[in-house]
């Protein structure tokens, strides 16, 4: 309907609102219009005498039983034009699959586009003709240029033979043709439950098996999945699994995030490690996880960049750095690291996003935090663990008891932050400090990784349990976490070895043993022969 406002209207001439006015006031002419909220706020509400000529009707979005409904009246035309059939369960699937996981458009249109790409998509890839057609066709076309060879070389008998046999082969043709035609309109062209969700996974990236796999199945299977990478931290990932399951059942508020935490503890024990894992446990992908360090977001002027810059200042056009990833990507996992150092306005916002689960931006965008799980890490109160002063607070291998830890980071976190804001984090997780023990079970993780990367270049990797004791030793600092035994792995693994192999020391195929001799570590290169060749490397530290 806005589109009449000011059509026709130039210099000494009446537009067409105005030429329908004294028409719609008389009855002479019946008009229902069609308009958006913000096209009727622009345009319509502006001219008050047209205004009041028509009735305004709010239409609300239709629930996902309604748009089954609808799905099911339209659905004639969309296998009509991409001549495909949709099944009763696909429909279903359509409804309740844009409504869970496009939440950025209106039901029944995202539902609508559901089905018509994947009509579109299935019509696409059956009209690929088949590969038996296909050699088929190419064989007929060989023997006619043999057959047409041996005509001109006289040679009538065989010429007849290949006559004969192309004949054969073009029945064949003809008879293929008839059924893959017949097959592709009446088996092939069915748009299946299993289609709508490959479309929905490529629209949200989120992987096809956590589409279609069995979410209470997941569900369960959250813990073992996460201690697989992050460990000794028991206590974390069963209050984050908690709070998942709770969310996923329907439990919890459906207008917060899946999950709000603060991860608190020393420094190197797992905080944003779990953030990753997380991430790809929930959406199939670390790249779901965005990374916010709130180190830039210090001074008072920085914290606008989060939603946008206002109008009238450089950068309001981008919009923001948060706002912006998840209007890209709303199943994520937002890791704000280092929340402690943010200046105080940062936890405002985040107000909006822990209670309402939503923000606005400054070109007025809402965007949806709900499918998304925030997490906050924090080193609060890891400088009272650390300090040596501590009397009778320590246990014999010198870490910190972890009541301790809890109570001394928890009143830290008070200390720091408002009561409102620290209310509506779903879970406060205070790390462990690592043990020797769990420093064991990380460093066969991080060989791991590295023979990983060495497999890339065909070289075998096998560590001797003396040297994995020599790395446990020297790279233990229960003040620091896993950190140092990574630094460690570094300075006597990855240094003296990517050495080795520009020198030519170790090539291609190698199987490179990792021994301890004399305190040191050496390097030994079995050969395929009988022989070994061995070669010791001075440690950097020893030097």
């Amino acid at each position: 309907l806005h589109t009449i406002i000011g059509a026709g209207g130039a210099e000494g001439a009446i537009d067409a609102s105005n030429m329908l006015k004294p028409s719609l006031s008389r009855g002479e002419l019946q008009c229902i219009g069609a308009t958006t909220l913000n096209e009727y706020k622009k345009y319509i509400e502006k001219d008050a005498a047209l205004e009041r000529r028509f009735q305004t009707i709010f239409v609300k979005e239709p629930s996902v039983e309604e748009t089954v409904a609808i799905l099911n009246g339209i659905k004639g035309r969309y296998e009509e034009h991409h001549r495909v059939t949709y099944t009763e369960d696909s429909i279903t699937q359509a409804a309740h699959l844009s409504s869970r996981y496009i939440t950025d458009r209106q039901l029944p249109d995202k539902a609508i586009d559901l089905i018509d790409e994947a009509g579109a998509k299935k019509r696409l890839a059956n009209s690929v003709r088949p590969q038996e057609l296909i050699d088929m066709e190419k064989e007929i076309e060989r023997l006619t240029i043999e057959k047409i060879n041996l005509v001109n070389a006289q040679d009538y008998e065989k010429a007849a033979a290949i006559r004969d046999s192309v004949h054969q082969l073009k029945e064949k043709v003809a008879s293929l043709k008839q059924k893959w035609e017949s097959d592709v309109t009446v088996e092939e062209n069915i748009v299946t439950a299993e289609d709508i969700q490959q479309v929905i996974s490529e629209m949200t990236e989120i992987p096809l098996s956590r589409i279609a796999e069995q979410e209470s199945a997941r569900l369960l299977n959250i813990e073992n999945e996460l201690h697989q990478k992050i460990i000794g931290q028991d206590e974390a990932i069963a209050a984050v699994a908690a709070a998942i399951r709770r969310s996923r059942t329907g439990l919890s508020s459906p207008r917060r995030p899946l999950g709000s935490f603060i991860f608190l503890g020393p420094t190197g024990v797992g905080k944003t490690l779990l953030a990753k894992t997380l991430a790809e446990f929930l959406f199939g992908d670390q790249d779901a996880l965005v990374r916010i360090d709130m180190s830039d977001f210090m001074e008072k002027h920085n914290v606008s960049r989060l939603v946008g810059a206002p109008p009238g200042y450089i950068g309001y056009e981008e919009g923001g750095l948060l706002t912006e990833k998840i209007r890209r990507r709303q199943y994520s996992v937002v890791l704000l690291d280092e929340i402690e150092k943010a200046h105080p306005d940062v936890f405002n916002l985040l107000l909006q996003i822990l209670e309402e689960g939503q923000l606005q931006d400054n070109l007025g965008h809402v965007v949806s935090f709900r499918n998304t799980v925030l997490i906050m890490t924090s080193n609060a109160g890891a400088r009272d663990i650390n300090k040596d002063t501590a009397l009778g607070f320590r246990s014999e291998d010198g870490i910190m008891s972890y009541t301790d830890i809890k109570s001394s980071a928890l009143a830290e976190l008070k200390r720091l932050f408002n009561p409102e804001f620290l209310n509506r984090v779903d879970e406060t997780v205070v790390f462990h400090s690592l043990s020797r023990d769990h420093l064991a079970a990380i460093l066969e993780i991080l060989i791991d990784e590295t023979q990983k990367r060495l497999a890339e270049m065909k070289i075998e990797l096998e560590f001797k349990k003396q040297a994995k004791e020599y790395l446990i030793q020297k790279g233990y600092d229960e003040k620091f976490g896993a950190r140092p035994l990574r630094r460690t792995i570094q300075k006597e693994i990855e240094d003296p070895l990517s050495m080795k192999i520009l020198k030519g020391q170790f090539k291609t195929k190698d199987h490179i043993v990792i021994d301890l001799k004399a305190n040191e570590i050496v390097f030994k290169a079995k050969k395929k022969t009988s022989d070994s060749e061995e070669v010791a490397v001075q440690s950097v530290s020893g030097s």
